[in-house]
């Protein structure tokens, strides 16, 4: 079977999504102050392939919704108020997942990220989402973490405590029942 085929949704399967997002956009305006739906569901019109991994962010928890960004790329960050529950439990990369010897996860954040077709937030553009919704006070999420870190064995990974957002490292191989990975997507 191709992916295209896999990837793709049904036509009520597309509307139920577009009616959701379009409450949640309508519903959060301060996200995206200067934006009008229509314009977000006209990009989304011409590509109806971003489609199915904006329904894969829904389905696994993360709640998307739009973030403006100044060159004029339409972002779905996850605003969910905790790591996406469908994407917890993960070790960071499929590297750290076959390292592992005993007590593997299932998958990882970025393979699972690659399968999904978003991306993984890097630590600027979740202090970003922070500025905009306060998230992860009771759970954490791997962003995406440059090579000189990983390169030594560590990922990174955010939360919100005490008022303010963090960034840490671990292992790698690590996972933790309240840490999963936010997710964003570029239209």
């Amino acid at each position: 079977m191709d992916m295209t085929d896999v990837r793709k949704l049904t036509n009520e399967e597309s509307r139920h999504l577009l009616s959701v997002l379009k409450v949640r956009f309508e519903s959060h305006m301060y996200r995206h102050e200067d934006m009008e739906w229509r314009d977000v569901e006209a990009r989304l019109d011409r590509h109806p392939e971003k489609l199915w991994s904006l329904g894969e962010m829904e389905r696994t928890g993360g709640e998307p919704d739009v973030a403006t960004e100044a060159d004029g790329t339409i972002i779905f960050y996850d605003f969910s108020a905790e790591s996406p529950e469908g994407r917890r439990k993960v070790c960071y990369d499929d590297e750290a997942l076959q390292a592992r010897k005993k007590n593997k996860p299932e998958h990882s954040a970025v393979g699972m990220a690659e399968e999904m077709g978003v991306e993984l937030m890097d630590e600027a553009q979740y202090r970003q989402l922070q500025t905009i919704e306060t998230v992860d006070r009771r759970t954490s999420s791997w962003v995406r973490t440059p090579e000189d870190i990983r390169g030594q064995g560590g990922a990174l990974f955010g939360d919100h405590r005490y008022g303010a957002m963090f960034i840490y490292h671990n292992g790698a191989e690590s996972y933790y029942s309240a840490r999963g990975f936010r997710a964003l997507l570029k239209i």
